[in-house]
């Protein structure tokens, strides 16, 4: 392996956060323009639910098999194709002539972004070699997801307002296809020396459990909800007898590891929750405009710009525990303050809970990715990376299902304006739950006791 200069590994951590970039800003982009996109298909909310879930579940499903072929083929390459790929399914997701078609070139942007998280991860790990750098380096990756998210509504809510819904695809295509050449020119290609086989069983088993859960919980259906549990089983069965299985059930042995996977579910559950009932109580109960309603979620995006990096300091210094704590506080505030929510709520009283709800994700995203590291031996750190960003992912897939269904059953038929704030309380009760799991979690699966017990190193490693 060709050691690089500090100047070039930095360039190369800037181009695979390029690639986050645009990737963590889909996640929530897409929330402020669910309004526009609903009028201009007429699309019912179970749909503007799957505009969001159908990418992310993708993603969720296909992020640890990204890893272990990049592994093998190729980081370069399949970075590369990763990005190509998303770039032509932001395209035509710019294009879709109705719901099913945007929801199908979703599909496709999925593929391409799930080659990219998981890959940027090793291909950091590759390149900085010493371990304060990699930490350093993975402190910043995973700011920039958090920043990327938190900033999605604002920049929606501005392409939305000015141009059209159809633009905030749009503005991956240039970039994208920047990052394609800039990797051509700066990142080195790497294989792993003992490649990981794929999984295609464990893979079928993911897909399935993801997808029939989703649709269990969107579309009120119990047949979807016999096949998830169907699948959780034979996942439970089948992987621990798979000679390299895509997840292996034996690492959660690790309360550090395992902790830092059901914070990162919590956190973008909450998330992703909060960005949709803010996005549909600003536009259509409010009547306020797609920009107006980005605007006022600038504080989430501001703070976890500023507090973002604070919390990778904190971390590196005090471990995660302390950033953990603040981070579930602040969520679980945020949505204690949003349970009385009503049409006529002072605007400044939303704010404040926007300002809570952004110091709470500004301190716990840093900390999730480290946290998962330093449960496993480093010989496991992409796993852990890759287990984390998975955990995001489905994180997000849970919220929007989640709240989008406790929505719907809320509304009683009722129109959506005016049954909206009293059917959206039980999910800002939900939100202020993940903040209190958070802190238990984090309070539990942090401490001495818990860093002691990480897995055998033949147990990880087999």
């Amino acid at each position: 392996m060709v050691v690089q200069s500090r100047s070039r590994r930095l360039l190369i951590l800037g181009i695979c956060c390029m690639s986050l970039l645009i990737v963590g800003l889909d996640n929530t982009i897409v929330n402020i323009a669910v309004p526009a996109i609903g009028r201009d298909l007429d699309a019912p909310l179970s749909g503007l639910q799957w505009t969001i879930d159908a990418y992310t579940l993708v993603l969720a499903s296909l992020l640890l098999m990204a890893g272990s072929t990049a592994d093998r083929i190729g980081r370069r390459r399949t970075f590369q194709t990763g990005l190509i790929v998303f770039a032509v399914g932001s395209l035509l997701c710019g294009l879709a002539p109705s719901l099913g078609w945007l929801i199908a070139f979703r599909v496709l942007q999925a593929i391409g972004g799930s080659m990219l998280n998981p890959v940027a991860m090793s291909i950091i790990t590759n390149v900085f070699t010493d371990r304060r750098e990699r930490a350093q380096a993975i402190g910043v990756w995973a700011g920039v997801i958090g920043i990327s998210m938190a900033l999605g509504p604002v920049v929606g809510g501005l392409l939305v307002q000015t141009v059209g819904w159809r633009t905030i695809f749009w503005i991956n295509v240039p970039i994208g296809i920047a990052a394609v050449v800039l990797t051509a020119l700066f990142v080195p290609e790497s294989r792993a020396e003992r490649p990981r086989r794929v999984d295609v069983p464990g893979q079928i088993i993911v897909l399935v459990l993801l997808a029939s859960a989703t649709f269990a919980i969107i579309e009120h259906e119990p047949v979807a909800g016999a096949v998830a549990l169907v699948a959780l089983a034979a996942l439970l069965l089948v992987e621990p007898r798979r000679p390299q299985p895509l997840i292996d059930v034996r690492l959660f042995r690790s309360p550090p590891f395992a902790g830092a996977t059901s914070i990162a579910v919590c956190s973008f559950s909450a998330l992703a929750g909060f960005l949709l009932l803010n996005t549909l109580y600003l536009q259509d109960v409010r009547g306020l405009s797609p920009l107006h309603a980005g605007l006022l979620t600038l504080p989430i995006a501001a703070i976890t710009l500023v507090l973002g990096p604070v919390s990778g300091r904190l971390v590196g210094g005090a471990g995660p525990r302390p950033s953990l704590l603040v981070g579930g506080a602040g969520i679980m505030v945020s949505g204690l303050l949003l349970t009385p929510l009503a049409p006529d709520t002072p605007l400044l009283w939303v704010v404040a809970a926007y300002v809570s709800f952004g110091i709470g994700f500004a301190m716990v995203n840093p900390p999730i990715t480290v946290a998962a590291v330093s449960g496993l031996p480093m010989a496991q750190a992409g796993v852990a990376a890759a287990f984390a960003s998975t955990s995001r992912q489905f994180g997000s897939v849970l919220g929007i299902a989640v709240l989008g269904a406790v929505i719907t059953t809320g509304l009683h038929g009722r129109p959506m304006p005016d049954g909206f704030t009293p059917a959206s309380h039980a999910g800002w009760w939900i939100i202020a739950g993940c903040g209190a799991a958070i802190l238990l979690i984090g309070t539990l699966t942090t401490g001495r006791w818990a860093t002691s017990r990480q897995p055998d190193a033949e147990l990880v490693d087999a």
